[in-house]
């Protein structure tokens, strides 16, 4: 099968110019000013005048498979990759997350096969780390030889995912020897605990207190206490879903003496805010993440760190649980916010609310074209292995293809998402743009927000 884009404007992290491109099997072959769809034989020609072609982007922090808090996230990999690709992702990073009892091999094992023959988009995993022994290191290492070169650590969840000091030292020590990426959910899981048996013992058990149990400077604390490991190992890190200027901050000092650390920030932090989980009748339990969502003044900083280049990377942390027989675990008669299951569904709409909020065309100029392809999908290629075989449009590098509609007008709404929830997050958000077509290696998988593609083309890439 071949594919040949014309008249679309290529644009890359780093260039952009007016071109054709040409793409046999799951590469791109020949990109040029004007190609002859005869010449090359073309099986389907898209014209993309007046367009931006994008290289198709990467959602570097989802969960899929997710057993969590007594239940289990609702999205499979049909669903999700549906979702993902429909909004322009091509490539998904899924977190691993097992059991502090579980073996990684067979962790790692159980978490490939739930995506293995299913997924629409290509897909690879950071690796859990829950737990820090003589065999936990060899299969580690196994694992890191089958080119999942990034490990995942909590420092959050005390008694269930979270490690120790001499877990994480043990962890980071590896990952340097290795040369592999620690990303790090970062907490402090003790003051989380006593904060959260506080504010329950005041009878204060609604979604809304989940925030001031872990506040910002909890945060800030477990930003400090990882990026110290780093430095004192030498490691590579990459922290998740920052939520706020506090933990920004942390970090900066540590990044001025040369620690190599990434920051990352997720779609909910900025465009919504901590109002959203203070929501009556217990609707606020449909925002309920953590970190969670910040006062407004976070959320502006946060914009401000990612034109800074303080943040590398927007993800999503798509976490998707149903409101009714999921979210509202946490309801009266049980009373208790810290019942109700983390996360918000957002795969299919990072791009889209990324390109609203903050491109120079429709929203508020935060960074140019560039920055935004950068953030969305090229920086997470580099960080991860991944590049130049993902995140750019060239010569070899895969068919992963985005042609943008900035024409397209709409609303976001549950109704009509291909994500396996009973509510959407971003209910009634007006979008200014979105993918007219994307490809996977060379196949068109969606068309104007609808899924077109071949369930169980995307494979495991090895990085």
């Amino acid at each position: 099968m071949s594919l040949l884009i014309r008249g679309g404007t290529v644009v890359n992290a780093d260039s952009m110019f007016r071109a054709d491109v040409f793409c046999e099997g799951e590469t791109v072959t020949r990109i040029a000013t004007s190609i002859d769809p005869g010449e090359v034989n073309a099986d389907r020609v898209i014209d993309a005048s007046g367009r931006y072609v994008f290289p198709g982007f990467i959602d570097p922090h989802v969960h899929i498979y997710l057993p969590f808090m007594g239940t289990y996230a609702k999205d499979t990999y049909e669903t999700a990759s549906k979702a993902a690709v429909v909004g322009g992702t091509t490539t998904l990073i899924e977190m691993i997350c097992p059991g502090r009892d579980d073996e990684p091999a067979e962790a790692f094992a159980l978490w490939a096969g739930k995506a293995e023959g299913l997924s629409a988009c290509d897909y690879t995993f950071h690796m859990g780390v829950t737990r820090y022994d003589d065999a936990a290191e060899q299969q580690l290492r196994q694992i890191v030889k089958e080119g999942i070169t990034s490990f995942k650590v909590f420092l959050a969840y005390k008694g269930a995912l979270g490690v120790t000091d001499d877990e994480l030292y043990a962890a980071c020590r590896l990952a340097k020897g290795l040369g592999v990426v620690v990303t790090a959910h970062c907490e402090n899981a003790d003051l989380v605990a006593a904060l959260q048996a506080k504010l329950l013992s005041e009878g204060k058990t609604g979604p809304e207190w989940h925030e001031p149990s872990r506040p910002p400077r909890v945060e800030a604390e477990g930003v400090h206490h990882f990026c110290t490991f780093l430095e004192l190992t030498g490691a590579s890190g990459y922290i998740v879903h920052t939520s706020c200027r506090d933990a920004i901050e942390a970090a900066l000092p540590f990044r001025a003496r040369g620690v190599d650390v990434d920051l990352e920030t997720v779609i909910p932090y900025l465009t919504l805010d901590s109002s959203y989980a203070e929501r009556l009748d217990f609707e606020g339990a449909k925002y309920v993440m953590s970190p969670p969502i910040r006062a407004a003044e976070h959320q502006r900083y946060l914009w401000d760190a990612l034109r800074a280049g303080h943040v590398a990377t927007v993800a999503t942390d798509h976490a998707p649980f149903d409101f009714v027989g999921q979210k509202d675990m946490g309801k009266p008669p049980a009373g208790d916010f810290t019942k109700i299951p983390n996360g918000i569904p957002s795969v299919e709409h990072r791009v889209t609310l990324l390109w609203t909020k903050a491109t120079p065309a429709h929203g508020s100029g935060v960074f140019d074209l560039h920055r935004f392809v950068e953030v969305a999908g090229t920086h997470a290629a580099k960080r991860f292995g991944l590049f130049p075989r993902k995140g750019v449009v060239q010569l070899g590098a895969d068919a992963d293809l985005v042609v943008w509609d900035d024409t397209y007008r709409g609303p976001i709404t549950a109704a009509d998402h291909y994500m396996d929830t009973d509510y959407d997050g971003f209910e009634g958000f007006e979008i200014t743009g979105r993918p007219a077509l994307v490809t996977v290696r060379g196949e068109v998988v969606a068309e104007d927000g609808k899924f077109t593609g071949t369930l169980g083309r995307g494979r495991l890439l090895k990085r």
